[in-house]
């Protein structure tokens, strides 16, 4: 299948997702109608709901989805590592870090959007922190090891403030927010958070050629004129912004990053640059799906978007890993 038909066929994949998840529920309506709520105004709730609840949480999941499934493409092609996931910078477990400590102070009590704005100030650390923990080195190894330790840190500090926790409630709320969810989301998360998402993905979508060079190697990009300092640069940035903005709302959606590029990654040929926005469409319809499921499974129960996230992505990793064993 060429490019263009991979791209449309997963460009119609999200819009039918996105329009399932605006019509899946547990109000007892028909699509056509929860679909005319959008539009018409009938004095009844459905509009309320259709327009500040259902419509607020599809735009998330394609804005989370997406980022997370375009950064996961731009790491494995800048560390030439099928391995690597947006998480490997620290961004993300800065973020948790930062919306765990809202929660744990009580900020959360002060303003609305207290724990996404923490969240997504703890992100905005710990970029500053890779790249001043990295330093101007030429290689990718500092940005690794950097984004280890910070990973490291946030994660001892994180389990710290759960441990000493005075308040069983604020540990409870700690820990569902860990496990990830689009529910009970507003425009004003929307709002908060979407402009760092796109701008992020915008600025990975530009790195598609210098990546596709790099699979060649540091000296012959280089030689074909890429500036790897600025590359690592755009890239970091690009990945801080969009899972730093992504984490801020969703809390933890792990596998996406990582699972995404890998499925898509043959009918691609491989090609970053045609990766990219195939992973972003790929991740925006993968969670989708996975957050109309969470509302089929256990309706009741408020099953968490994270935690199914890691019941599929795993095992589904651990299958790409089967059989790729025998590949040289």
């Amino acid at each position: 299948m060429s490019h263009g038909r991979i791209m449309l066929a997963l460009s119609a994949v999200v819009a039918l997702l996105f329009a399932g998840s605006l019509v899946t529920g547990v109000a007892d309506v028909s699509p056509w109608e929860s679909l005319r709520a959008l539009v018409i105004d009938d004095g009844t709730p459905l509009p309320l709901v259709m327009r500040e609840i259902r419509l607020p949480r599809a735009i998330l999941g394609v804005l989370v989805g997406a980022s997370l499934g375009l950064s996961g493409a731009a790491m494995q092609g800048l560390l030439r590592n099928p391995l690597a996931e947006p998480g490997l910078i620290g961004v993300s477990g800065m973020g948790a870090l930062g919306a765990v400590l809202s929660i744990q102070t009580g900020l959360v009590g002060a303003f609305a959007l207290a724990l996404p704005t923490a969240a997504l100030a703890g992100a905005c650390l710990g970029a500053v922190l890779v790249f001043f923990l990295a330093g101007r080195g030429s290689g990718t190894l500092p940005l690794i090891l950097a984004g280890v330790a910070l990973s490291s840190l946030a994660g001892a500090l994180t389990s710290l403030a759960l441990n000493l926790s005075p308040n069983p409630f604020a540990a409870s709320e700690i820990v569902f927010w860990m496990m990830g969810s689009l529910a009970d989301r507003s425009f004003e998360h929307v709002a908060m958070a979407a402009p760092l998402m796109l701008l992020g993905c915008a600025a990975l979508l530009t790195t598609g050629r210098s990546l596709e060079a790099l699979t060649l190697g540091e000296d012959a990009a280089a030689s074909m004129g890429v500036d790897l300092r600025r590359l690592r640069l755009v890239l970091v940035g690009g990945v801080a912004a969009a899972v730093g903005a992504a984490t801020a709302v969703a809390g933890a959606v792990g596998f996406v990053g990582l699972v995404v590029p890998h499925l898509l990654r043959g009918a691609v040929g491989g090609r970053p640059a045609r990766l990219l926005p195939a992973s972003a469409l790929g991740g925006a319809a993968l969670v989708l799906a996975a957050d109309i499921a969470v509302r089929l499974i256990l309706p009741g129960r408020d099953l968490k978007l994270g935690v199914l996230m890691a019941l599929i992505g795993a095992p589904v990793f651990l299958h790409l890993i089967w059989r790729m064993r025998g590949e040289p």
